[in-house]
């Protein structure tokens, strides 16, 4: 199925780009990509979305096996009958294994991509956290759309 592909092409480019971060640049070394806007910060963070939960590998590992299996069986269940929620499920699939690798093998994700808005410095993230973004946000997206469906059945 095209979702499984989608995973695999976050997956693939997730795991290089975090590669070349850790065979390039020393940790906390920071690259201006567009000065006062976006660098290249190499992070490590060994907790969740904006560091809270540091430490907690075990929650992380189980959220994620249970996250995974979920979202497989929705793509096998419902995927085909929906392409944009099967799109946004693949992309779930993907940032979640490529954070899943980063855990077991290292105990901790490689993050990289470092984003000013104006004064304020966004925490710094990587392909899978913008995988995962994007897919959770087209699954909101898809269940209004839903939502306003059945209610003009």
């Amino acid at each position: 199925m095209i979702f499984y592909l989608i995973a695999f092409i976050v997956l693939v480019i997730d795991q290089f780009t975090k590669w070349l971060v850790v065979q390039n640049m020393e940790i906390r070394e920071s690259i201006p990509v567009i000065e006062g806007f976006f660098y290249l910060t190499s992070h490590r963070n060994a907790g969740a979305a904006f560091g809270i939960l540091q430490g907690q590998m075990w929650l992380f590992y189980i959220a994620t096996i249970i996250v995974v299996g979920v979202v497989v069986y929705y793509i096998q269940v419902y995927g085909r009958q929906n392409r944009l929620f099967g799109i946004s499920l693949g992309l779930v699939l993907g940032g979640a294994i490529g954070n899943f690798i980063d855990r077991v093998l290292f105990g901790e994700v490689v993050d990289f991509l470092d984003v000013y808005i104006f004064n304020y410095n966004y925490p710094i993230f990587n392909v899978a956290d913008s995988a995962l973004v994007v897919g959770v946000i087209m699954l909101i997206i898809h269940v209004i759309k839903e939502e306003k469906e059945q209610g003009k059945s």
